[in-house]
């Protein structure tokens, strides 16, 4: 019985085969569902990115440039467990109790000063410890000033980049280290203008 014979096509496939074991996926295996182990790995990858990192939408111009109304961004919040925020970090907090301010608003603003720094806005520019800064990240400069202000310990002096149009440490004082939630990593999805 010549069909019960292997075919030519079925000894190619067999040869081929051979031939192609150098390949890294020479098993297709890989395309199996990943079981329990793969199961749990996707589980604690989830509860990973849920406690250390976040996704947020900015629903202001008040940092302009840098972010801009719309913008997806994430926020790692695992870097503060470990270190304070430094100078020029963009930072996400719970707002400071204020009149018509609840504590479970979210804001984000720029670092610009740090624990034990004197902090004053005049002339259209921000010193600190007496030095003027360089910020070419602003919008324009800004048209207030402020009182010469200290930053006690425990605490940082966050603005916006947009600086006439933003709610911020100018307004409501240094903010407690205790309400930075993150500290912004990278844009993730930006609206194309209209």
């Amino acid at each position: 019985m010549s069909f019960l014979r292997p075919s030519a096509l079925n000894n190619f496939f067999i040869t081929s085969a051979t031939v192609l074991k150098w390949m890294p996926c020479q098993s297709w295996g890989f395309l199996r569902w990943p079981g329990l182990d793969g199961l749990l790995r996707l589980l604690v990858l989830v509860l990973l990115w849920s406690t250390f990192s976040e996704l947020r939408f900015i629903p202001s111009s008040s940092m302009y440039p840098t972010l801009r109304v719309g913008d997806r961004i994430i926020i790692e919040k695992a870097s503060y467990y470990l270190k304070v925020p430094a100078i020029n970090d963009i930072v996400t907090f719970r707002a400071p109790k204020q009149l018509g301010i609840t504590g479970e608003d979210v804001f984000i603003k720029r670092v610009v000063a740090k624990a034990g720094d004197l902090v004053q806005v005049h002339h259209g520019s921000l010193y600190v410890n007496g030095i003027a800064q360089t910020e070419d990240f602003l919008v324009e400069q800004p048209a207030y000033t402020s009182n010469l202000t200290y930053v006690p310990e425990g605490h940082v002096y966050v603005l916006g980049d947009n600086r006439n149009n933003s709610y911020d440490s100018h307004v409501w004082g240094p903010l407690p280290i205790k309400n930075v939630i993150g500290r912004f990593v990278t844009c993730c999805y930006r609206p194309s203008n209209k």
